[in-house]
């Protein structure tokens, strides 16, 4: 699972409160014990849970986790529940609250599209790709995991793709995949085509991986046909519009994953944060 140091989590607390709580201070309330639990208001999956509180208990707050990231839960079930100071829960709380809120909303469209692709093709997985939020990488990989997802790729260090954008720099970029697999012959490569006959020639040149852009559901499945044939070691992703509507519709057709941003654009799922003085 993804890991989040403690410099990240006093980051967070740092740009909402770089200076203190000035409100709670001109009340004179920051040493009243109180307490605040946290439900969201409609069903759903829960994701950011153990996050935020390990947020909280940066602050020094007593925080109890009621459900595990990725539970499907009823709405008005409490999923955390924070102790301590007026002070320290109001530092922290809508942090921590709108983390669980941003974190369920994609891990529930992450299972959404899951289970979609994986009722017509069980080992069809949901990859999602880095074009999140820049700032929000380690938050939106983790809400991917707990909802099911996998990584198409954490960022560009880690996986080998190549784009149209790679090959306009190329004068033969068949013989420049065929050389990249020879220089790194451990790691996987993935190529992006637009048509099946392009993604033959570059399983013919050594590519690993084809990502097909923008395929209809009919020509992918002659492609997946195709390659399972004369490449069965091949992986095909199909990528390009893919949502939580269509998902099942190109899952059907035996790619290996599909390749979608939608998650990343869910509303956030609404947590309601109840205070209450002890």
């Amino acid at each position: 699972m993804v890991y989040f140091p403690d410099s990240y989590l006093d980051d967070l607390i740092r740009e909402d409160a770089p200076y203190g709580d000035e409100t709670s201070t001109l009340l004179g309330i920051e040493d009243q014990p109180g307490m605040v639990v946290g439900a969201p208001k409609v069903t759903g999956v829960v994701s950011g849970v153990s996050v935020a509180a390990k947020l909280c208990r940066r602050e020094g707050l007593k925080a109890t986790e009621h459900v595990k990231d990725g539970d499907r839960v009823e709405a008005g079930t409490p999923v955390l529940t924070l102790e301590g100071t007026a002070s320290q829960l109001h530092l922290v709380y809508k942090t921590a609250q709108r983390l669980m809120e941003t974190c369920s909303g994609i891990a529930g469209r992450t299972r959404q599209m899951v289970d979609a692709a994986q009722s017509v093709n069980p080992n069809c997985q949901v990859a999602l790709t880095r074009k999140h939020f820049p700032g929000a990488k380690l938050l939106s990989l983790y809400a991917i995991l707990t909802g099911g997802g996998v990584f198409h790729r954490a960022g560009l260090s880690e996986s080998i793709l190549v784009f149209d954008q790679h090959r306009v720099f190329l004068s033969d970029p068949f013989k420049a995949v065929h050389d990249a697999k020879l220089k790194s012959p451990e790691r996987r490569i993935t190529v992006e085509v637009a048509t099946g006959e392009e993604g033959l020639a570059y399983f013919e040149a050594g590519a690993d991986v084809i990502q097909c852009e923008k395929f209809s559901t009919d020509d992918l499945k002659a492609f997946v046909d195709a390659v399972r044939a004369k490449y069965p070691a091949g992986k095909i992703l199909a990528a390009g519009g893919i949502n939580g509507s269509n998902a099942s519709e190109f899952a059907a057709t035996g790619v290996d994953a599909i390749v979608t941003t939608w998650p990343y654009f869910a509303q956030p799922f609404d947590i309601k944060m109840r205070f209450k003085a002890l």
